[in-house]
Formats: structure tokens, C-alpha cells, sequence
């Protein structure tokens, strides 16, 4: 269900710092009619750690609805719920859970720093309470700290977690997390870049920036490197 170019969706603001709701979903329009496989909306590049928690619910269910109502097309919702507090998190999650989301992307605590074993008991809290689909996001550029694959692997056992997000520099570490487990796990780049060739090596996607501009040759990319056709997706990439 969640593969392919799934779009960091930006959201548009007025002059005033209010939310463009009406450009908002004409982007949804616009990313299905693009092909774009899946909408990840309030991550960092939907401004999520600027919007109040009222915003963030009006862009949930607003985006929730539209694409329910979409008769030519339905693509999967992922709503970043993630935080540096626990319980925020939880609340979040919930809420999105609550409006229809079909999965929720919890970036790893940033600034805290936490420990292993704090991450993972962070994680393993927000799954246990909340049982929508989870996709955990490390990003140790951003967050100060790196979420090792030993960590991965036991947050993989939980059955809600279905997948990562990590950086395109990270693909020696699909196989190295796919290796110890059994079950179906998804592994996304969070780098346009590097998308093809981190799906060439067995990732299933990339949550895609780029994607907001060039949905179409996104899609098409990631399409072309799931069916492991190096060639038609090199040809993709150079473009």
C-alpha cells in the first residue's frame, strides 16, 4: 500500500500566515492526477513544527476528506505525528488515527538525545498505545541523534511499525535490518537523489521533496526502479 514517490507535501500559506486551505487541496488534486503513489502531509517540509495543534487537526481532516471523496482515485494519507515528547506524540497519533489516517511517520526525539534504549521505548509507547500503521523517520542531521539498525530490528517485531525513513546514504543498511527479519518491512529514502539507486537496492520508496514540483517524473522513477529496470529509471534520473 505505501510504496513508490510518496510526496513530503508542502502547505501553502496566505501572506498572513494563515493556512491556504483551498491551494492545499488543489495540490492533492493535482499530486493524483500526477500519479503520485501516496500524500505524507505535516512532516518538515509541510511546516509541522510551526503549526498549532488546532492547524495541524484542520489539515488532517481536510486532507482526509478530500481524498475520500476523490472518484477517480484514492491514495494513501500519512500523517507526521512525531515529536520529541512521548506523550505528544501519543496525542497526536491518536487524533490522526482518529481523522482516517492510513499510517503516521514519528520522526525520532530530536534534541534530546535519547539513548538506544530510549528510542526504543519511545517507539514501542506510541505503538503500543496507538495501533494505526507507524513509520518510524530517522534523520540524525536534523535530529542529533542516529536510530542503529540493532534498534530498528526490535521495533520491526512490534506488529504496527511497518517501516523506516532514513537517509539515501543509508541503503547498506536495508539489507542489513531486512536480514534479521521475517515479516514484511518497508525502507523509504528521505533523499531525492539518491531515490533510484536506493530502491535499485531494495528500498520501496522515497519520501520525496522534489515530488512537490515533478510529480510525474517522480512516480515514474520510483516505477521504473521497482520493476528493476536500471535503464529506463538512469534515464529518469538524468532528467
Amino acid at each position: 500500500m505505501f510504496q513508490g514517490s510518496l510526496v513530503a507535501l508542502v502547505t501553502p500559506m496566505t501572506v498572513d500566515g494563515a493556512i491556504a486551505m483551498d491551494s492545499l487541496l488543489q495540490l492533492v488534486d493535482w499530486h493524483i492526477d500526477q500519479g503520485t503513489d501516496g500524500l505524507v502531509i505535516l512532516g518538515t517540509t509541510g511546516e509541522s513544527v510551526t503549526l498549532t495543534f488546532d492547524e495541524r487537526e484542520l489539515i488532517i481532516r481536510a486532507v482526509i476528506q478530500h481524498v475520500e471523496k476523490q472518484a477517480k482515485r484514492k491514495i494513501p494519507v500519512i500523517v507526521g505525528t512525531g515529536s520529541n515528547s512521548t506523550a505528544t506524540s501519543i496525542g497526536w497519533t491518536r487524533k490522526a488515527m482518529e481523522l482516517g489516517a492510513d499510517a503516521c511517520l514519528l520522526v525520532t526525539p530530536y534534541y534530546n538525545k535519547p539513548t538506544q534504549e530510549g528510542l526504543y521505548l519511545h517507539f514501542k509507547a506510541v505503538a503500543e498505545a496507538v495501533p494505526i500503521p507507524q513509520i518510524l523517520y530517522n534523520v540524525p542531521g536534523r535530529t542529533a541523534c542516529d536510530l542503529l539498525p540493532k534498534t530498528v530490528i526490535a521495533l520491526a517485531a512490534l506488529p504496527n511499525i511497518i517501516g523506516i525513513k532514513m537517509p539515501g546514504s543509508d541503503v547498506h543498511r536495508i539489507e542489513e535490518i531486512r536480514s534479521h527479519l521475517q515479516g514484511d518491512f518497508k525502507f523509504y529514502s528521505g533523499d531525492d537523489a539518491s531515490a533510484k539507486d536506493f530502491i535499485l537496492a531494495g528500498g520501496d520508496g522515497v519520501i520525496s521533496v522534489a515530488a512537490n514540483v515533478a510529480p510525474r517524473l517522480m512516480h515514474d522513477l520510483c516505477k521504473g526502479a521497482l520493476q528493476g529496470d536500471k535503464e529506463i529509471s538512469s534515464l529518469i534520473d538524468e532528467r
